[in-house]
């Protein structure tokens, strides 16, 4: 049924899902999704042995374990405004081809730099996949079935990025570290084949006449890489880089606010900062992404450097994170529709925090693994708690034709934490440490440290721990933040609508 978009002075229209079973479309989204997470988080626990089997410097192990995530944090803009335009089914089907391309290649990457190369095609790729895998959803899914569907897919995403160093660590004790895309690959080929398969052919967008934002584009690529390098250590020993790469930042983030105020139809909808209550979800999926990403890089550090232990237990050791994320958006997805995304958020960054203090306590005072694991587990319940509500509030609160870009705006944040999150383990892990521990400390050497560098290591641990659960306790005050029941609000709704369709409605 048409309706008038405030914002735009023009009519749009929401097509009503169509696929007759859209747990298909789930189930053939949701793989490509794994395929794409644990690609990205298993490389934590395989770097180590990579490094050392390929002759890696310390630069070059860097841009294989950020390459991608670079390359996928500076595309998901550009690729959701332009799924809005072109269609989101064709623009996932591309990005699924070129990742499973580029894991193949991976595979059979002989040095360093083709392997650097293979991650930065993988992360083009991903970028695709992650930026259209909501949206199809919320195409797909029937209003009732939707705040289910979506909670189950930030499960899915989830459960993902936590498992990725169990299945890193465990194909590379079996295959080395070519193990991982070896176990990646045909999950990605699954995926593309099935969603080939079962994802239906939609009609337009809305949008589909309106000229692409070149310039934006390049400008959101160009500010979100500077950003990258600024905040990045090892990427360059020059002591002036960053103050030139945040000044470089600061001059293209202005250039970039004014292209989109002068553009007709700008690659971010800058209205969308309108709702108090869509900003802050958009900020707090940041807070928790910084919060609790690099969780397994810190655990798997302080295993193999301090502990000795292999890559294997060192993933091993943080499956309990993934367990907590499980059952807590699995509860959450039944709690969605009885209490608001205020409640659920806060409640799910407050879990956050307190397993971060406490993992930082057990693992400094030298907890046992039972400690560690019950501390790890209450973090995975507040990413669970977390992700539903605030996942599929965002999804309901926007206009179908706008959802491609309100999505690439929430994954483009999401990455930027999960760099912002390991820039901050790295550097402050390694703080202090002279050369010798802190090669030990990245390459993950038993024995390597010496009793002070092990000392200065732990400090440094503490430290660390304790910025990422002040950022989740920012967090938390965010969520609290959140508007109540009213128009503002971003929480999920569905109505019925005349003739009894059920059709979202746009509260916010």
């Amino acid at each position: 049924m048409p309706r008038q978009d405030p914002a735009r002075g023009r009519l749009i229209t929401e097509s009503a899902p169509q696929h007759p079973h859209p747990w298909r479309v789930f189930a053939a989204t949701s793989t490509g999704v794994v395929a794409v997470f644990v690609s990205m988080s298993g490389l934590t626990v395989a770097l180590p042995t990579l490094t050392r089997e390929l002759g890696a410097s310390a630069a070059q192990a860097t841009w294989i374990l950020l390459g991608y995530m670079v390359v996928t944090t500076a595309l998901i803009l550009v690729f959701g405004r332009l799924s809005d335009i072109v269609g989101r089914r064709p623009l996932y089907l591309c990005g699924l081809v070129v990742f499973t391309v580029a894991t193949a290649l991976c595979v059979f990457s002989p040095t360093a730099g083709w392997l650097i190369a293979a991650r930065v095609l993988q992360g083009i790729g991903a970028a695709a996949v992650v930026t259209n895998n909501t949206s199809l959803l919320t195409d797909t899914f029937a209003p009732h079935l939707l705040g289910r569907a979506l909670g189950s897919n930030a499960t899915v995403a989830a459960v993902a990025q936590v498992l990725g160093p169990v299945v890193g660590g465990a194909a590379t004790a079996v295959f080395g570290w070519r193990g991982l895309f070896l176990a990646v690959l045909p999950v990605a080929a699954a995926a593309t084949v099935a969603s080939l398969a079962v994802i239906p052919r939609m009609r337009p967008p809305a949008s589909r006449r309106e000229p692409f934002d070149v310039t934006g584009a390049i400008l959101s690529c160009v500010l979100l890489t500077l950003v990258v390098l600024a905040l990045t250590p090892g990427l360059t020993t020059a002591p002036w880089a960053p103050w030139a790469f945040w000044t470089a930042a600061a001059v293209t983030a202005a250039a970039f606010v004014v292209v989109q105020v002068r553009r007709r139809h700008p690659l971010v909808d800058l209205s969308l900062f309108r709702s108090r209550g869509i900003a802050l979800v958009l900020l707090a999926a940041l807070l928790i992404a910084v919060a609790t990403y690099a969780v397994p890089l810190l655990i798997s550090m302080f295993a193999q450097a301090v502990d000795g232990s292999s890559p294997f237990v060192a993933g091993l050791l943080v499956t309990p994170m993934a367990l907590g994320t499980v059952i807590a958006a699995y509860a959450a997805g039944h709690l969605v529709n009885r209490f608001t995304p205020r409640a659920l958020s806060s409640c799910g960054m407050g879990l956050t925090a307190v397993g971060l203090l406490a993992t930082t306590a057990a693992l400094s005072a030298g907890g046992g693994t039972a400690v560690v694991a019950v501390a790890l587990s209450v973090i995975g319940c507040g990413i669970g708690l977390f992700m539903t509500p605030s996942t599929s509030a965002l999804m309901l609160s926007v206009e179908s034709d706008r959802r491609g870009i309100a999505n690439g705006l929430r994954s483009t944040l999401q990455n930027v934490g999960n760099l912002l999150s390991t820039a901050i383990v790295l550097a402050v892990l390694t703080a202090g440490l002279d050369a010798a521990a802190r090669q030990a400390a990245y390459a993950g050497t038993p024995g390597a440290l010496t009793t002070s560098g092990i000392e200065d290591f732990l400090d440094n641990l503490v430290v660390a721990g304790l910025v990422l659960t002040g950022i989740a306790a920012v967090g938390v005050a965010v969520c609290l933040g959140f508007p109540r029941r009213t128009s503002d609000s971003p929480r999920p709704f569905t109505t019925t609508a005349p003739h009894g369709t059920d059709r979202p409605k746009e509260t916010a």
